[in-house]
């Protein structure tokens, strides 16, 4: 993974997020302010979630990107905000309080077994045919699941059967995120 974030790029990023979103929803125009920061311009996958009043209201990434890491925050802030398929798309009367959080995520790297698993460390990416599911690392710790319950609660959220992960032919991955809000 590359270099930590330090304050001043979370706080850009965190800008560039509320930014996007309020815009995007007053406007229907994506146009982030372009930065010069060489570690803003990494290629990396990133989640950005939404909250109002401490309830998820949308989340949205992607593990790898083409894009700027700055420019890739952006769209997932607009994604989060008007693409969840949970979620109706904000409206200009909810711009007045969320909150957000980003998630940097490290590559996604195939885990030899569910015991290279670390709750409170990794997320997981895990898929079986054509069904996919993932869940961030902090998803597990804010609700004090152990190894076996990410990995069920991993298996729901891709419509499988709970105890899928445990299949021959279910590929499970592992990342980390460096995991930032503006609280």
């Amino acid at each position: 993974m590359s270099e930590k974030l330090n304050a001043g790029q979370k706080s850009i990023l965190l800008s560039t997020a509320r930014q996007a979103i309020e815009t995007f929803v007053r406007t229907g125009i994506l146009d982030p302010k372009p930065t010069d920061d060489p570690t803003l311009n990494e290629r990396r996958g990133c989640f950005v979630t939404i909250r109002r009043d401490g309830d998820l209201r949308g989340c949205i990434g992607v593990f790898s990107s083409e894009r700027p890491l700055y420019m890739e925050v952006a769209e997932m802030a607009i994604s989060a905000a008007t693409r969840d398929p949970r979620f109706r798309p904000m409206r200009k009367e909810e711009l007045e309080n969320f909150t957000l959080e980003i998630s940097v995520l490290s590559p996604l790297v195939e885990a030899a077994s569910p015991e290279q698993i670390e709750v409170g460390t990794h997320g997981i990416y895990l898929e079986k045919g054509f069904s996919r599911g993932v869940l961030l690392p902090q998803v597990a710790t804010e609700h004090n699941w152990d190894r076996t319950t990410f990995l069920e609660q991993t298996c729901v959220k891709a419509g499988l059967p709970r105890n899928a992960w445990k299949d021959g032919d279910t590929r499970l991955y592992v990342f980390s995120a460096e995991i930032f809000n503006d609280k």
